[in-house]
């Protein structure tokens, strides 16, 4: 096995709250544009949470035939979708073996809307209702195994399934496949399609989730005001490429993945540890895996969900990973404030901000930060995106479980 190969991305794709390719959703981003509005995809009378970050204007049957929409779940339509993009951009398909072609896309759901409508059948209509495709349809690993099909990859297929930190944690290990020798080229990210009746009614009644009517005030990381998050959904694909090969066949390449450290708190099942140790532990891993030192000009691209507890707790993480001096130096943004919370594509939409970020010298804003918390003190990048070349990108993601990933990136 090769040890330790540079691994580049030379493809993305979007299909977002803000945007249904990449260019839109980078200029929505940085231009503050917020994607949370009333949620239309089920009626929410009865429910104390009324807003969500719709995927908007996206017609399955413009990457799938009519067939395969029937037979597929909204969050893996999403994933084909991003990831044709993103292969269509890349140029990689072809140029390397399909052995050596591999998948891994995170979700942290997977077919829950497909749950929902079978499990009603069941109830009201009887067994012989529900759909023989309802497993393959509500299957997590379903986006991945689509994907693989699509494109002759015959290396691993598989799902990353750790929640909020699905998405980093695929980005991560694909990096991982292709470091290590076991693949030349992976398709990466996340998808998730959870704005449903019963995934919000969950959330709300564990109080994680805004109850705000206005779409400026609902989402609200490291703002005094916070109340929870906003479910979003969506998909983002990369490719992640070795880096030789990239440069040999004359790619575009957006940016190299430098570090990832995956870590456990160990500690709860939803809250994190209240020390930071595992989030901080995540950074620190990633940042000596990118070859961190004090001359870097570091943006980190925060979880951010703006839910109380989280945002506090990551700003201590920033603060052990960094050193208090360095966090008040860099750039700590959420754009979570403008997507909602993409679930287990999070990590992947977060990741393309972060190589936009460092390709551009623009650092995407946190929108709606009016009034800051005293405990997240850090420069949150309020309201308006600013200029800063910076030299390293650095995407956190705490999900549920206690898992918690942290991608480093840098220009090549």
């Amino acid at each position: 096995m090769s040890e330790n190969r540079r691994v580049v991305v030379t493809g993305l794709g979007a299909i977002t709250p803000i945007g249904n390719n990449v260019k839109d959703t980078w200029e929505a981003m940085k231009s503050g544009k917020n994607g949370i509005a009333p949620i239309t995809l089920f009626d929410t009378e009865k429910f104390k949470a009324k807003l969500g970050a719709e995927v908007k204007n996206f017609d399955p049957k413009d990457y799938l035939e009519i067939n395969e929409v029937l037979r597929t779940d909204r969050y893996a339509q999403f994933a084909v979708a991003a990831a044709q993009q993103a292969v269509e951009e890349s140029g990689v398909k072809g140029t390397v073996e399909p052995e050596k072609f591999a998948v891994l896309f995170g979700t942290g759901i997977g077919g829950i809307g497909t749950f929902e409508v079978e499990h009603t059948k069941l109830m009201e209509k009887g067994p012989r209702r529900v759909s023989p495709l309802f497993v393959p349809m509500m299957i997590a690993n379903m986006a991945a195994g689509m994907i693989a099909i699509r494109h002759d990859c015959r290396g691993s297929a598989m799902p990353a399934v750790t929640a909020c930190a699905s998405g980093s944690n695929a980005i991560g290990e694909a990096m991982r496949l292709i470091r290590h020798g076991y693949a030349d080229a992976v398709i990466t990210g996340g998808a998730e399609a959870a704005v449903n009746a019963s995934a919000v009614a969950g959330f709300v009644n564990m109080q994680a989730l805004s109850t705000s009517e206005d779409p400026n005030c609902a989402s609200l990381p490291f703002d005094k005001r916070r109340g929870g998050f906003v479910i979003g959904e969506g998909a983002v694909a990369l490719i992640l490429e070795e880096y030789e090969h990239a440069k040999a066949r004359g790619a575009k390449i957006y940016g190299e993945v430098c570090g990832y450290g995956s870590t456990c708190d160990a500690h709860h099942i939803t809250a994190p540890h209240p020390e930071a140790r595992g989030g901080a532990r995540a950074m620190a891993d990633a940042m000596k895996e990118a070859d961190y030192t004090e001359n870097d000009i570091v943006y980190v691209n925060a979880h951010g969900t703006g839910t109380p507890m989280n945002d506090v707790i990551e700003t201590l993480a920033i603060k052990k990973a960094l050193g208090e001096e360095k966090a008040k130096e860099a750039y700590i943004s959420s754009t979570k404030s403008m997507t909602g919370h993409m679930l287990g594509a999070a990590g992947a939409i977060e990741a393309l901000a972060c190589l936009y970020a460092l390709n551009e010298s623009i650092i995407p804003p946190t929108i709606n930060l009016n009034e800051q918390d005293e405990e997240c003190d850090l420069n949150c990048v309020p309201n308006t995106a600013v200029k800063a070349a910076i030299t390293l990108a650095l995407s956190n993601s705490l999900g549920f479980g206690g898992h918690n990933a942290c991608l480093a990136f840098r220009k090549v």
